[in-house]
């Protein structure tokens, strides 16, 4: 049995026994028992963190235990699948990131589900740009309008990392060596845990990957950030220009994450759920605390989940084109 005191504990809860037959449901008074919050993503990521944060909250204000299961693997597809298969009786729920919004829809050959058939959206979850930066001890270049020439300067091209094939990162450093005219060669690792150290080393000429892994070197002075790819400046980072004001235009590229119940959910209970995400979305103290990781707290209603995920699919899709990458 799982406790309610280890709701935010570092690892992953183990996964609730299969098979509970569910009680009566009275829409209104959801939820009536614990909810299994299924995180596709590993522990310590911004995601769980991000999730725990959220989970924490709704347990205090819908009386109920929000136990989380982590299930990573596949760019998320694994845990996303898992949240399509569950009942659609508002016991399940998970924070999908854009990748199974949008981005594995045009990297894998297949994925083992339909994002517009198998999910109900909640809300929005949270937002984060990537910034783009270099190694302080490495490269001299202090403006992107530096970078870029001193880029364009090198004979081998130059080398960026990331998380992995079809990351934000890795597609974004694609985008922006395919359209500044840059040999660039992508070098992808596990998570940023292993790119800062090798760009700090000068075994990688930069990175634009999730700004909340990077702000602990900028701030040390150890890399130098360039520019930030939201439409406006971050708080983390307030003299860091965007993307347009360091001189690159229409590169507004933003990673983002919607909580999520399999399709089917009753509305009443997802507009309830979405009642309690504004509601947290809305405390100063938890905007504080997104903050400090990096990311924005956001909330929206379900539609703007799909509005948004159908206007940005344009955009991977070009991205995915240029970076090349196809999965199984």
């Amino acid at each position: 049995m799982l406790h309610r005191r280890r709701l935010l504990a570092a690892g992953a809860f183990a996964p609730l026994a299969s098979g509970l037959a569910a009680p009566a449901l009275a829409q209104g008074q959801w939820p009536e028992r614990p909810v299994r919050v299924i995180v596709p993503w590993p522990p310590g990521g911004s995601t769980d963190v991000l999730c725990r944060l959220l989970c924490e909250q709704l347990q205090a204000r819908l009386g109920q235990s929000f136990l989380i299961e982590n299930r990573p693997g596949a760019g998320g597809n694994i845990g996303a699948d898992a949240l399509a298969k569950s009942a659609p009786d508002g016991y399940a729920m998970s924070p999908l990131t854009l990748g199974a919004w949008t981005i594995n829809l045009f990297l894998y050959e297949r994925l083992p589900f339909n994002p517009d058939r198998d999910f109900q959206p909640i809300s929005m979850h949270w937002e984060l740009p990537n910034v783009l930066v270099v190694p302080a001890a490495h490269n001299p270049s202090r403006t992107m309008a530096e970078f870029v020439a001193w880029g364009r300067g090198q004979r081998r091209g130059v080398s960026y990392g990331s998380p992995g094939v079809g990351t934000t990162a890795h597609l974004c450093g694609a985008l922006f060596t395919s359209r500044q005219g840059l040999d660039g060669t992508h070098v992808p690792f596990r998570g940023a845990a292993q790119i800062i150290p090798a760009m700090l080393a000068g075994d990688l000429n930069f990175a634009i990957d999730n700004l909340a892994s990077y702000v602990p070197v900028i701030q040390e002075g150890r890399a130098r950030a360039l520019a930030v790819t939201g439409p406006t400046r971050h708080p983390a980072l307030p003299d860091v220009p965007t993307m347009a004001e360091a001189g690159i235009p229409d590169f507004v590229v933003t990673s983002w994450c919607a909580m999520a119940f399999p399709a089917g959910v009753p509305r009443p209970i997802v507009d309830r759920a979405a009642s309690a995400i504004r509601e947290i979305k809305e405390d100063r103290a938890m905007q504080e605390r997104f903050l400090r990781t990096g990311a924005s707290a956001v909330w929206s209603s379900p539609e703007a989940v799909w509005e948004r995920a159908r206007r940005e699919r344009p955009l991977w899709q070009e991205m995915v084109r240029i970076s090349g990458a196809r999965l199984e």
